[in-house]
């Protein structure tokens, strides 16, 4: 595998996580009813959308075929957190605890491309910048969750 197309493999993993944050921030903006939740949510999936362009244009400029779907597994989750609303009667400390679990999993994401040696360094630049975004909204969500726990 060329560095280029590696590069694009891993963006493009990328790309599918964070498309599923965006899905996920989405939907749990329609899940709950605190109004300053919903805001943060649709805000933070805004970010995420930039994040998306950003990576994608990225692998466009490698020649590659950027990503535009998240993963089977992020429908699977969505399904999960629909069923959980539905059970919890849109209950936001469990919103939040699912938001939490999806920003876990998607700052794993990035922490794992961080340390692959085999990308190119303009693309590892890229993807710390990234990160530091992503990172923010994932210990955003987590001070939210422990304030749940006070």
């Amino acid at each position: 595998m060329t560095e280029a197309s590696h590069d694009i493999s891993v963006l493009n993993g990328l790309i599918a996580a964070t498309l599923d944050s965006v899905d996920g921030y989405t939907e749990a903006a329609t899940e709950t009813q605190n109004g300053s939740f919903a805001t943060l949510f649709n805000g933070l999936a805004s970010e995420r959308r930039q994040l998306v362009a950003r990576l994608q244009q990225e692998v466009v400029a490698l020649g590659g075929e950027a990503e535009e779907d998240g993963t089977i597994l992020a429908s699977a989750h969505r399904v999960f957190l629909n069923l959980k609303a539905v059970v919890t009667g849109h209950d936001d400390k469990a919103i939040i605890n699912e938001v939490e679990a999806g920003e876990d999993h998607i700052k794993a994401k990035f922490e794992d491309a961080l340390s692959d040696d085999e990308l190119s360094a303009s693309v590892v630049t890229l993807i710390g910048s990234a990160y530091d975004s992503v990172k923010a909204g994932h210990d955003e969500i987590r001070d939210i969750k422990h304030s749940f726990e006070q």
